[in-house]
């Protein structure tokens, strides 16, 4: 199977357009990157998640539409295309912090939206532990995101790995990036480019080739 529509997910803070990015570099692909900046409800969101949750996914859930429409508009054929989220990513946030009215709503919503757009030939997921995320998190510094607590992380960290768990819409590799560092282990970022052009069938585990046996 060609594959020319990459889409690499993970918990906020895991890395996912930095190696969005270079593979892009290596695979000479298009990026189509998620623009968190532009969502005015996010910041209020981490100071006040109970009265701002449902505005955020919803705007989160219809940029993200916006730009799955776009890919309608590229030649998939032609132009290799890789982003750093999938459509129904909303879907774990949603979960996590809407109330079961809000989450009814929310869901009538994205099972209208999610039949129009395409999918992916491939989801890389990106897995780490919490401390991990938390020193990415605290290491880039975004203002509203000094707010999120380990708690908090926690809980997101093990509603995307039950989610994944689940998954079966398209092919799955997961790849836990504890012990890689894919801008400065060439060997393990080559290796990772094959196993992207050669995908599984159903979900597949990811071994840096550099750990030891």
């Amino acid at each position: 199977m060609a594959v020319k529509y990459i889409a690499i997910e993970g918990v906020t803070g895991v890395g996912k357009t930095g190696l969005a990015r270079l593979l892009a570099e290596q695979l000479n692909a298009s990026l189509a990157l998620e623009d968190i900046n532009e969502n005015p409800f996010l910041p209020l969101f981490y100071e006040d998640p109970q009265h701002y949750g449902f505005q955020t996914q919803v705007f989160f859930m219809l940029s993200r539409y916006r730009q799955q429409q776009e890919l309608h508009q590229m030649d998939l054929f032609q132009t290799m295309v890789i982003s750093n989220f999938i459509f129904e990513r909303d879907r774990i946030y949603a979960n996590l912090g809407l109330n079961d009215a809000e989450f009814a709503l929310y869901e009538r919503l994205a099972e209208t939206l999610s039949e129009k757009i395409p999918r992916p030939d491939l989801v890389v997921y990106l897995q780490d532990s919490v401390p991990h995320l938390l020193r990415r998190i605290q290491a880039r510094d975004r203002g509203y995101e000094r707010v999120i607590s380990e708690d908090y992380l926690s809980r997101l960290n093990e509603a995307y790995n039950h989610f994944f768990f689940h998954y079966s819409d398209t092919p799955l590799l997961v790849v836990n990036v504890s012990e890689i560092d894919f801008a400065h282990q060439t060997e393990d970022l080559d290796d990772l480019v094959q196993q992207i052009l050669s995908p599984p069938a159903g979900t597949r585990y990811y071994r840096p080739v550099h750990v030891d046996v």
